[in-house]
């Protein structure tokens, strides 16, 4: 997910805009869900994660064996206003972006011109850590996956609120980012890094990120409606962003319109705006390993298996329960990508978050299935929908992912509103005069 938040319309209707596109058939694996998607079923999750939760505006794509993709939008753009969702409204799809740098750097790979454990300096003579030591270590592979042993979410106030920072001052902050682990001891979740490979990319192919990624992903695969960054979108047909605002804290309460808040300079971690049409393609390439309805390969069956290879363990557990059916028994990072069981099988996926909007995309690659939901809320409910969508796709066992979704917000209300803790209010006063605090400060990283 592009950032770390704690956030949580009224839906007179559903409206549903409906487009099947014509991308050409796969052949069905061996356990493939056959033939095509129950829609009428797909419609109905949906209106009851919409209706449930009071979501403006959804958009999905499902793709599968043996038939067209499936791609659905739901809703409205925005609160207030008339437009509708449909298949080619376009989302922030924040960190599912990171797939894409990775599978630039991958490119770049295939040509001889990048080396996945190469040192970063390598390309980047002027790239430093806090650590002497971990600048030379550092790989092109390490910009990645998460291990740097840099803090979660290292960095992130460069751009998220918005400021003037470019992308080259991650270079310039990141010796002064201390790391609180040791060097690939353990999995934090942070952009800075996917910034630097943007860097990278730029540097070794003499095109910036935005236009390598343009010219060589999302004009082949056909994603006619994405574009690598917001600034650069030319259309109306812009999901809006919606976050539950408060009392007593973000995520509670009611559903209210928001500004977008991220820059240009996430771009390479997470600037990517696309619709679901769209990502059904990127699902497609994704499951046919870089190879193109036409024939054409964007990238190599090695650098596919690549991408996908588990590298930084997230999390373990005792596996599934009654209340968590489809908890992975393993958790893992590979380049852009998670990797985790799911009911028993593989599953490839991520989620992006930015300021009012979630989205997620999913594979179980072993049934040639994939799974998007685009949502115009900050709430973290697509996570169960998706869930919710992959189980009616594989006909798993009935579990009620609403009402589970439910079941979490409560808990949450509870621990947001339970008396002493973090929302209490410290004793005393400051000890100037508030007037006496405003000034221009300078940091070091920051700057």
């Amino acid at each position: 997910m592009m950032r770390t938040f704690n956030r949580r319309s009224l839906l007179a209707a559903v409206a549903v805009a409906p487009v099947a596109l014509q991308l050409p058939a796969v052949a069905r694996a061996a356990g493939a869900a056959p033939g095509p998607v129950d829609v009428a079923a797909v419609d109905a999750v949906v209106a009851t994660f919409m209706s449930r939760f009071d979501i403006p505006g959804v958009s999905i794509a499902i793709v599968t064996p043996g038939a067209p993709p499936l791609v659905r939008g739901y809703g409205v753009r925005e609160l207030g206003k008339p437009g509708r969702v449909d298949a080619h409204t376009r989302f922030g799809i924040a960190s599912n972006s990171k797939a894409f740098t990775a599978a630039a750097i991958a490119m770049l790979v295939d040509e001889g011109r990048v080396e996945w454990d190469a040192p970063v300096t390598r390309y980047l003579p002027e790239f430093r850590m806090n650590d002497p030591a971990v600048t030379q270590m550092m790989t092109v592979r390490d910009l990645l996956v998460h291990r740097s042993g840099l803090p979660l979410g290292a960095g992130d106030l460069m751009y998220f609120p918005a400021s003037s920072h470019v992308a080259a001052d991650t270079l310039k902050a990141l010796p002064y980012l201390k790391a609180e682990r040791g060097f690939r001891a353990g999995y934090a979740y942070d952009n800075i890094l996917y910034i630097v490979a943007g860097l990278l990319i730029e540097r070794v192919s003499g095109r910036s990120w935005r236009e390598f990624v343009a010219t060589r992903i999302l004009a082949p695969a056909g994603m006619a409606d994405a574009v690598p960054a917001r600034d650069l979108l030319r259309t109306d047909n812009v999901a809006g962003r919606h976050a539950r605002l408060g009392p007593p804290v973000r995520g509670l309460g009611p559903v209210a319109v928001v500004a977008p808040d991220e820059t240009p300079m996430i771009d390479a971690a997470g600037g990517i705006n696309a619709s679901a049409a769209d990502i059904a393609r990127w699902l497609q390439l994704q499951l046919d390993h870089g190879v193109l309805p036409g024939g054409q390969r964007l990238w190599s069956e090695a650098r596919a298996v690549d991408m996908w290879m588990p590298q930084t363990i997230v999390a373990t557990s005792d596996g599934p329960t009654a209340e968590q059916p489809t908890r992975p028994v393993t958790s893992t990072y590979a380049l852009g990508w998670g990797v985790a069981d799911y009911r028993g099988e593989r599953l490839i996926s991520h989620s992006g978050g930015l300021t009012g909007q979630i989205t997620q995309t999913a594979m179980l690659p072993a049934r040639r299935i994939g799974v998007a939901v685009f949502t115009n809320t900050e709430d973290g409910v697509s996570a169960a929908l998706r869930n919710a969508l992959l189980d009616l796709l594989i006909a798993a066992p009935a579990h009620d992912w609403a009402a589970s979704w439910a079941e979490r917000v409560k808990r949450n209300a509870t621990l947001a509103t339970a008396g002493p803790g973090v929302l209490q209010v410290p004793a005393g006063v400051p000890s100037l005069p508030l007037a006496r605090y405003a000034g221009r400060y300078r940091d070091p990283w920051y700057g």
